[in-house]
């Protein structure tokens, strides 16, 4: 087994196109890209939930190399949690790829580390790959606290995922991948 990672670019939407328009986006990206792009990184897509299913559909039928993401996902798999989306969903969809702890989430919605954490064991539990979102406030890089925040949230995020059992055996459903920003409103 090779340690040789192959790069990922992951283009989360956030809160912009409807399914009509995020067909559009998808037919347009894949017409752009050629073969030379999926061999020197993976292409990940991150749509808005209500996207989902209609970008898996156009992968599938159309054979496009791009890999589904979703935007975030909730680290239960079912229950009274109004508004938010189950990893057992997701995963049904063909979703790979899950962003946990973005920014946004952690400063406009209280996410703490423990919950990315669960997260992140979620995401893994159900075969999928987590993209742990890592980084500081403006105010905290200007105290020079940012190697310190950095480090705590991958050591929290990696410390309490999942353990590789024997049905979640695979190097990408053990697999962590980390995105780093800082965050400014």
């Amino acid at each position: 087994m090779s340690n040789e990672r192959t790069p990922i670019v992951s283009g989360n939407w956030k809160m912009n196109n409807n399914h009509f328009e995020a067909i559009q986006c998808v037919q347009k990206l894949a017409y752009l890209l050629q073969k030379e792009d999926f061999e020197a990184v993976e292409v990940t897509i991150h749509p808005p939930f209500t996207d989902l299913r209609s970008i898996q559909t156009l992968i599938d039928a159309d054979q496009l190399r791009l890999k589904l993401g979703a935007q975030n996902c909730h680290p239960e798999e079912k229950g009274a949690f109004t508004g938010e989306v189950s990893p057992v969903f997701l995963s049904k969809l063909g979703v790979q790829y899950v962003i946990v702890g973005h920014s946004e989430r952690r400063e406009l919605f209280g996410e703490n580390d423990d919950f990315v954490a669960r997260k992140v064991a979620a995401v893994q539990k159900h075969g999928m790959t987590p993209i742990l979102c890592v980084g500081e406030t403006l105010a905290e890089r200007e105290a020079g606290t940012t190697l310190d925040k950095v480090r705590s949230q991958v050591r929290i995020a990696l410390e309490k995922r999942s353990s590789r059992s024997e049905e979640h055996t695979s190097e990408l459903q053990s697999r962590v991948d980390i995105s780093y920003a800082v965050f400014c409103l």
